[in-house]
């Protein structure tokens, strides 16, 4: 079980506080793809903005958006994918932040909020923060409602950073103190986290055993050995996650 959400701009404002928020990935060369796909000129996206969304925007705007050198707001995302017959998702690039997900999934703040037993006001916080502070049951519905992986929540959420300083020392030092932490950033079940925690200390363990010669060949394998081991820890939530097979 996992745990979710993401607003646009392009000179509009969020639905509270007034607060202007960063463009989502937009992927333009999908919204040209979609366009040609169904015969359609830029112009006759524009009619189909203003005829069914009242967003009266010139062909120029659709060619800039497909260009890459304007991106559509959030309300004129959803217009966009409307009028393409698709999902709003099928217009962005691969989804990062909770804002991305939410956008991906074609929910409102409100909408989201409401499944996950939020005020509007405090979801957006959490969402512009990039950081997730739902208790657990409110972390489930964001995920049901988002289908993320429990991978995409930790990176949505903005614990990636803790998580890695968890499993670093993790296995470094003694590996079973960190079982509890760990359970509580992520929501695997604990015998699974605990079984990845053992594998990723006896991995990078290996990696570091090196001989206790001073030969200028052994140094030279110590060194390399102390690389390999640097490079291991600079990726062990990568590591982690491919070891938990989610």
């Amino acid at each position: 079980m996992i745990w979710v959400d993401a607003t646009v701009a392009s000179g509009s404002a969020g639905s509270y506080g007034g607060a202007v928020h960063p463009t989502p990935p937009f992927n333009a060369p999908a919204a040209r793809r979609l366009r040609e796909a169904l015969g359609m000129a830029p112009g006759h996206v524009a009619y189909g903005l203003s005829a069914q969304y009242g967003l009266r925007l010139p062909p120029e705007t659709v060619i800039a958006w497909e260009r890459g050198t304007a991106t559509p707001t959030d309300r004129e995302l959803t217009a966009l994918a409307g009028v393409l017959w698709c999902a709003p998702g099928e217009l962005l690039a691969a989804a990062s932040t909770l804002r991305d997900h939410r956008l991906t999934q074609g929910l409102s703040i409100d909408e989201l909020a409401g499944r996950t037993g939020l005020s509007g006001a405090s979801y957006q916080r959490m969402e512009e923060s990039g950081r997730w502070r739902g208790n657990e049951r409110q972390s489930a519905a964001l995920c049901e409602a988002l289908e993320l992986t429990a991978a995409q929540f930790l990176t949505a959420s903005g614990r990636n950073e803790e998580l890695s300083e968890l499993l670093n020392s993790a296995v470094t030092t003694r590996w079973q103190a960190y079982v509890r932490p760990v359970a509580k950033l992520v929501p695997l079940d604990r015998g699974l986290i605990q079984s990845v925690l053992e594998q990723l200390h006896a991995d990078y363990q290996s990696l570091m055993v090196s001989t206790l010669s001073w030969s200028s060949a052994d140094a030279q394998r110590t060194a390399t050995t102390g690389d390999a081991g640097r490079a291991f820890l600079a990726r062990i939530v990568e590591h982690f996650w491919r070891t938990a097979g989610v």
